[in-house]
């Protein structure tokens, strides 16, 4: 069953910023961080923020990552552009290997493809907002296997509010392009 988080917001710009949770491994057979096969993830949260709203779509049990999945284009289709993330390689993978979509990115957050959230938060004097994982995803993970999903979807709302005031606070750069390779 399909679940949706809401919250009406006020932001300073124009677009939607876009952070995902996923379930899954990288293959140890695809290291290279450009190419999309590396990302077989399965998405379990899609979250979005723009000027006026912040929504999160989720699902509780694996079963129903398919009804999410499916979803997943008709939630882009009422996002307006341009979109933002913070690891937009990872984001336009996950859809592209999930959902046969491609979604490709207007701006980057990340200074750099390796840049870690955390850094980022902590350079800029940005708030965590009471993020139970403190940017380490795969705490996210690990807690949505033991159903503790509450706590992924606050970890999500802050990780959204954070990549906003990265926006405001540094502004953003070029995507980096991403290999497309069928699964």
């Amino acid at each position: 069953m399909l679940k949706l988080y809401e919250e009406t917001i006020e932001s300073d710009f124009d677009g939607t910023i876009i952070d995902i949770e996923t379930i899954g491994t990288f293959p140890a057979s695809i290291s290279n961080d450009y190419d999309s096969r590396r990302y077989r993830h399965a998405p379990i949260i899609v979250g979005h923020i723009s000027k006026d709203s912040l929504k999160i779509h989720y699902v509780e049990q694996i079963r129903y990552i398919s009804a999410l999945i499916k979803n997943i284009p008709d939630i882009f289709s009422n996002l307006k552009r341009p979109f933002y993330a913070f690891n937009s390689i990872f984001e336009t993978a996950v859809f592209y290997n999930n959902c046969d979509i491609m979604i490709l990115f207007d701006y980057e957050l990340n200074k750099e493809r390796t840049e870690w959230k955390g850094m980022a938060i902590q350079e800029l004097g940005i708030d965590n907002y009471d993020d139970p994982f403190n940017d380490r995803g795969i705490r996210c993970l690990n807690a949505w296997f033991e159903g503790e999903i509450s706590e992924c979807v606050t970890h999500n709302r802050a990780c959204l509010l954070k990549e906003r005031d990265i926006l405001l606070k540094r502004g953003t750069r070029e995507p980096d392009t991403l290999d497309f390779h069928p699964l």
